[in-house]
């Protein structure tokens, strides 16, 4: 029986890695996953998910609007579909999230999405808030702190060093525009 699984952290803790290294175990065996990422991070080009350690894979795009239901069920149809892949799965939306579970327990195909649980300020995207309350398992992949504690927010820095203390939920960047830390330190920089 298919299952939605949720992995979940803050950055640079190896999610795209994970997502491409599972999807490579189902191609090597002959099967079809399919990758989903969000169309609003195009830092690596657009239809393309890459880890920070050089792997990469083109991806199907979603937006807000991506009915993620019709769009699986139509390339199931050309060819079965056996695993599901989510990038930057924080980006779903509340409709999408729900669309994944009738992918899930209608159409029997395990559905595996990455993505970040909060956001610079420690508030929960809307893809993470339903996917941490309706998947089947969760799973934190873990990166660290400066200080060597596991890292579980992401600072957003500004072009000066200093932490964002407001601002758009929404700000597309990598290692240059964020840090993850343990919640200590982030609440000494932004609290």
């Amino acid at each position: 029986m298919a299952q939605l699984y949720f992995y979940y952290s803050a950055m640079n803790a190896g999610k795209s890695t994970s997502l491409l290294q599972s999807a490579y175990n189902y191609t090597e065996r002959g099967m079809r996953p399919e990758i989903f990422t969000a169309a609003l991070d195009d830092r690596f080009g657009k239809g393309k998910v890459a880890s920070r350690i050089g792997l990469e894979s083109s991806a199907n795009l979603f937006t807000p609007k991506t009915d993620l239901q019709d769009t699986i069920q139509t390339l199931n149809k050309e060819k079965v579909i056996d695993c599901l892949f989510i990038d930057e799965a924080q980006f779903l939306t509340k409709q999408q999230v729900q669309q994944l579970i009738y992918v899930v327990d209608n159409m029997n195909i395990p559905v595996l999405a990455y993505g970040l649980r909060t956001d610079f300020l420690a508030e929960t995207f809307e893809g993470s808030r339903y996917l941490l309350a309706w998947a089947d398992k969760l799973i934190e992949l873990k990166t660290i702190c400066h200080c060597g504690r596991k890292a579980a927010f992401v600072v957003r820095i500004d072009e000066h060093g200093n932490a964002v203390k407001e601002g758009e939920q929404v700000e597309v960047g990598g290692n240059d525009r964020y840090e993850s830390m343990c919640r200590k330190h982030f609440a000494e920089l932004v609290w």
